[in-house]
């Protein structure tokens, strides 16, 4: 196990006195006690606030170690001097670290090292009050091995049940730069209020009220107010998976010629359309109470976690669901404008109403008009799309998994690609949905006539036939709005999530290094999946010190503490490292050019090599109903089924591990023996070894505060088998989309055109003695539309080659 801290403070001994006293740990029996031994018990008995009586909390501490003959309740009783080693062999137990798993009593602060956990600086003799103060003020902020900090253990005890009740004037309250539990989640204020939005999705002629629900600390009604985290997530109230399985289109369709256009980005960029000239509601009075509540919200985990540390959290699925007015336009401006519409509710410049009918104007009275906007896909999705507005109020963003352009989550390069483990989904397919009106049998009929009308639009807007960048999908390019945005982003990404793929948040990173924000990414070694629960790193602790500083101001350091880049190295398990950035524009690329079965340094290799795109057809169903099975041989270099489908091009073994950083550059040189095409391409890790898992493992539950909700503790872990491969990247592209997406070009067959584009980006650590491989291929039966047909294409060598950005 490795403990890697992004958000722990380092504190002066006045911040630590400071901070104790304020936290209750440090009072007058501490600060007075006789000796050190007696000040550490003092510390150790707050540490117990489950323990009611003292001789349970002397059996609890005869079952702690202070050295390795001797129990913590003689060895206190004994009032022997504190060191280094009594204290971090307590700690190390504290933490719930195993001995001899995971250290050895005889060796505490061997393990603290390699654990990489932080010790106070001192000499191996007795310590005084104050060594004793800071390394339990740092003690508090470090994580247990069941990855919250001591501190977040002791709150799930009921340490800050005393706090509950403090006065509005000293809530909420910090520690070590992060708010802490002392609101009671049994309070939790529930409420529904309806936000008059600036559109007319549902072109009803009047303005599409949205459904919002509210959670907020009952605190808020004395006085307190507080910031709001905010997840727009359009699954909210429900989704209606049998209708998007029934709309999903088919791909075991043949690729077919597109007609040659001469279109140009000028011709297709879209302007953001003006909000609709409808006139409001009419106001028939003001309230600050709501009229309706509900049982439970379908909530994100790290949403619940501050709700016991002085955060509002608001939910609402905006237009075209349940409750709300509208229609689902799958990542429009409208959406977007809907999505916003809530923000400006919080921060006071927009109204909302108790219910549908009465026209009584509830305000966010208890917020104080600082947002943040939390969560993952298309929740993530949103919250970009919201920065890109510029809207007041709205602090920071913490986009996970978000899709930047929607054009780059359905196609690429002139190609339907589908987002993986989603063959046949589209734009339409995802509106249909998260069109939870449908759930409302008698708003649904009253809505059907219109909403078909507008699939049927959206699925001629989209145009699957030719797989081309067009307006509908220029409307739907955030990157287009980059410069407007004004709040902090924190990014989050998957480099193995082929879902929303990575090229989605690389390409908002380089769009934002000339926009006057802050700007933070964590890439994680995971497919399309959540890293706020997880044991190597304090991702959870990360958030709290931003928001902390970001929706309450507190002097906290965030944006200089966090690193700019966090990577997920791939070869040793739980580990994290800071960078300074990521795919940097400057970085050199190492140059390989196309030999047979090579990837040479050297000279260029003359000749012509040609592969097939059709397979029988029994291989071709297995495949296309298993397109794992597909994977595991495409990437085989044993002679197999696939075979003459592909080429395969490998480097000599690595001396020393080398790291790519950023987008390979494909420069090839290729033909097809018809009037159309595509290429796919894969950039392979060839090697034995024991790889990291991209699902991470459950290891436990944990608390997310005082008998309040809980998460699953996960990591990343080692398989237990060695595999010979693992797909490093991709990328894709019509052949008659050589210049760009929205330009199609003529095709004359067994002509060579020369093609240059990026595959995905990546941050990828090569072993020593492991080979870099190329596929070059065709038909991607998990992205692709896969026709089976009698396609063959070659390469030319002499020009083909890439180009690695090697760190």
């Amino acid at each position: 196990m490795k403990n890697n801290q992004f958000a722990r403070q380092t504190a002066d001994h006045q911040t630590v006195i400071k901070e104790l006293t304020r936290i209750h740990f440090l009072d007058d029996a501490t600060s007075h006690a006789p000796t050190v031994s007696t000040a550490y018990r003092l510390l150790l008995r707050k540490a117990f606030p489950h323990v009611a009586s003292e001789n349970t909390f002397a059996w609890k501490l005869k079952n702690y170690l202070a050295t390795p003959v001797m129990d913590l309740q003689d060895f206190l009783s004994s009032d022997l001097p504190i060191t280094a080693d009594v204290f971090y062999l307590a700690a190390l137990q504290l933490l719930d670290f195993l001995p001899e798993v995971d250290y050895d009593c005889s060796k505490p602060l061997d393990a603290m090292t390699r654990i990489q956990l932080p010790m106070i600086a001192s000499d191996t003799g007795a310590w005084d009050r104050e060594q004793l103060l800071d390394a339990w003020y740092l003690l508090l902020a470090t994580h247990t091995k069941n990855g919250q900090t001591y501190l977040d253990k002791l709150t799930n005890f009921g340490y800050f049940v005393p706090y509950y009740s403090l006065p509005v004037a000293q809530k909420p309250l910090f520690f070590n730069g992060k708010a802490q539990a002392v609101f009671d989640t049994d309070k939790l204020i529930r409420e529904v209020v309806y936000v008059e939005s600036s559109v007319d999705s549902d072109q009803d002629g009047q303005l599409d009220l949205l459904k919002v629900e509210i959670i907020r600390p009952r605190d808020t009604n004395d006085g307190l107010k507080v910031p709001a985290l905010f997840t727009a997530s359009p699954y909210n109230q429900g989704t209606n998976d049998q209708a998007g399985q029934k709309a999903m289109h088919p791909v075991n369709v043949p690729l077919t010629e597109k007609r040659p256009n001469h279109s140009t980005l000028a011709a297709i960029t879209t302007e953001q359309p003006s909000t609709d000239r409808l006139a409001p509601r009419p106001v028939a009075g003001e309230t600050q109470k709501a009229c309706e509540s509900f049982s439970r919200e379908r909530s994100y985990t790290l949403n619940d976690y501050f709700l016991a540390r002085g955060f509002a959290v608001v939910y609402s699925a905006g237009i075209g669901t349940l409750d709300s007015d509208g229609i689902q336009t799958c990542g429009d401006p409208q959406q977007t404008a809907a999505t916003i519409a809530v923000i400006e509710w919080l921060n006071g410049s927009r109204r909302a109403f108790t219910n549908r009918t009465d026209n009584l104007a509830i305000r966010a009275w208890w917020c104080n008009g600082k947002v943040a906007m939390t969560g993952r896909s298309y929740l993530g999705t949103l919250a970009t799309a919201a920065a890109t507005t510029g809207v007041d109020g709205l602090k920071t963003i913490i986009s996970e998994a978000a899709i930047s352009s929607w054009y780059d989550y359905y196609r690429e390069n002139g190609l339907m690609i589908a987002p993986d483990g989603f063959p046949g989904e589209d734009a339409d397919v995802l509106a249909i949905e998260t069109f939870s009106r449908m759930k409302a049998p008698a708003d649904y009929q009253r809505i059907k006539p219109f909403f078909r009308e507008q699939m049927e639009k959206m699925a001629r807007e989209m145009d699957r036939e030719s797989g081309n960048y067009n307006a509908f999908w220029d409307a739907r390019n955030y990157r287009k709005m980059i410069k407007n945005i004004k709040c902090d982003v924190l990014m989050v990404h998957g480099l193995n999530d082929w879902n929303v793929k990575p090229g989605q948040v690389e390409k908002l990173w380089q769009g934002l290094r000339d926009v006057p924000v802050t700007k933070k990414i964590i890439l994680h070694q995971g497919k399309h999946i959540y890293i706020n629960a997880f044991r190597s790193i304090d991702y959870t602790d990360m958030i709290n010190l931003w928001i902390s500083h970001e929706l309450y101001g507190v002097a906290n350091g965030a944006k200089a503490l966090l690193p700019d880049v966090i990577v997920q190295d791939n070869l040793t398990p739980e580990t994290w490292t800071a960078y300074s950035d990521w795919a940097a524009p400057n970085q050199a690329k190492k140059v390989y050019y196309l030999s047979k079965k090579e990837l040479r340094e050297d000279a260029l290799a003359d000749g012509v090599l040609s592969f097939k795109d059709c397979l029988p057809d029994a291989v071709f169903q297995d495949y296309a109903a298993h397109h794992q099975h597909w994977e595991t041989a495409l990437l085989d270099k044993k002679e197999h089924d696939l075979s003459e489908n592909r080429l395969l091009f490998q480097t000599t073994p690595f001396v020393e591990d080398k790291i790519i950083d950023g987008r390979v550059t494909v420069h090839i040189t290729a033909a097809s023996d018809h009037s159309f095409g595509m290429l796919s391409f894969q950039l392979v890790d060839y090697g034995e070894a024991k790889r990291l898992t991209v699902t991470p493992t459950t290891i436990q539950s944990m608390d997310l505060g005082y008998h309040w909700r809980e998460d699953s503790l996960r990591e990343f872990t080692q398989a237990s088998d060695a595999t010979a491969y693992k797909m490093i990247t991709k990328g894709h592209i019509n052949l008659q989309n050589r210049e760009n997406a929205w330009c199609t070009e003529e095709l004359q067959p067994g002509q060579f055109y020369p093609i240059t584009f990026d595959l995905q980006p990546t941050f990828y650590r090569l072993a020593a003695g492991h080979q870099l491989g190329l596929v070059v291929y065709a038909t991607d039966f998990g992205m692709t539309v896969r026709g089976n047909q009698e396609l063959h294409y070659s390469i030319k060598l002499a020009t083909s080659r890439i180009d690695v950005p090697f760190k």
